[in-house]
């Protein structure tokens, strides 16, 4: 027998051969998409039925079910639908915009750690409701919200200034200087103005721990077209971004311009974080933490990063928003102080471990 036929049939090196490492990485994401989607609507129906109150679950069941003598009940329509389901609405739009502004802040400045208030829009948004509360007499809800979304992508537009000024490119380490520089002047600003204002102070106090309480379904639905419209942007502009995550050498030879790249990313972080934090106050830790886990599963593609910091961000608010009405029923806990509570020891966790490093550069593949 001949060394060529016992070598037996060539190898055809034209056809490409598809090994573990490529092919299943897809299936995991649309695993995990499926199981957080699932995820997300069990939560939002134990919402609807979970209160501070003393309202049962079968009575609040038996209402979306339609019961005739639960619908004539004028004290559970208040409970379900005047109550709980704004502030599921908005736990829904405040996670998933938190958690894709997240993603796209870490993804354009090459930084696993960056969070949502890094552009200068929590402390924005705070100055701007303190101004709204001291020189122009706002007292409602919807006010302090409008305040708040203004003052937000106020200080965001300046920060974009700043980094953008005399040069022809906007590069993140001039992005997180500018953010870094104008939050902690907007931060004086803010309490020099609550020195001599208690009555401000006391309103401030409620708005900048973090809570969905007292939503109204009117202020949720009046915010949602921004989000929409930021995570149109974060859709359109995934593959420039992961272009751009190659160096801005290879995204130009891509055909691509950073610098507006970054610009366009950063207005759709501002619309998302902008709102996020009006319609919430300053929610710290989940913008952070959801890309990251999102990262676990989808590796550095930036389109699944996006939708599972979307789904991982909404389930997360929507749970912490539900143990914030039973932790110390019949009072309830700020959101933020849950997730803080949640969030410090995971990031100081990841961090010990090294785990946020090992995944690479966010954003780094198509």
């Amino acid at each position: 027998m001949s060394v060529a036929q016992e070598a037996g049939p060539p190898v055809d090196v034209t056809r490409p051969t598809l090994t573990k490492s490529v092919r299943p990485r897809h299936r995991p994401t649309a695993w995990a998409t499926a199981a957080l989607v699932a995820l997300l609507l069990a939560l939002c129906l134990l919402s609807l039925l979970i209160g501070s109150g003393k309202t049962p679950m079968g009575r609040a069941l038996d209402y979306l079910l339609g019961d005739p003598s639960a619908r004539a009940d004028a004290a559970l329509r208040l409970a379900v639908v005047d109550v709980r389901l704004p502030r599921t609405i908005a736990a829904v739009l405040v996670g998933t915009a938190l958690g894709v502004a997240g993603c796209l802040l870490q993804a354009v400045t090459r930084n696993p750690l960056a969070e949502t208030g890094l552009l200068g829009v929590n402390s924005g948004a705070a100055l701007g409701v303190v101004i709204g509360l001291t020189y122009f007499d706002v007292t409602s809800a919807y006010g302090i919200l409008v305040w708040a979304l203004v003052g937000g992508m106020a200080a965001s537009a300046v920060v974009l200034l700043l980094a953008a000024s005399g040069r022809a490119t906007t590069s993140p380490l001039r992005l997180v200087l500018a953010g870094s520089a104008l939050g902690a002047t907007f931060h004086g600003m803010t309490s020099y103005v609550l020195l001599g204002t208690q009555s401000t102070f006391d309103v401030y106090r409620y708005w900048t721990i973090g809570s969905l309480a007292g939503v109204e379904t009117r202020t949720a639905l009046s915010i949602a077209p921004l989000i929409v419209v930021g995570l149109g942007i974060a859709v359109g502009a995934s593959r420039p971004l992961s272009a751009l995550a190659l160096g801005d050498d290879s995204a130009r030879a891509l055909g691509h311009h950073p610098g507006r790249i970054r610009l366009v990313v950063a207005g759709a972080v501002t619309l998302l974080a902008g709102a996020a934090v009006a319609l919430a106050g300053p929610i710290a830790f989940l913008g952070l933490l959801a890309p990251y886990a999102a990262r676990l599963v989808t590796g550095p593609r930036l389109a699944a990063q996006l939708l599972l910091s979307a789904l991982v961000a909404a389930n997360v608010m929507v749970a912490a928003d539900i143990a914030a009405r039973v932790v110390i029923r019949p009072w309830e806990t700020p959101v933020s102080v849950l997730l803080a509570l949640i969030g410090g020891p995971l990031l100081i966790w990841i961090a010990r471990t090294n785990r946020m490093l090992g995944l690479g550069a966010p954003g780094g593949g198509a």
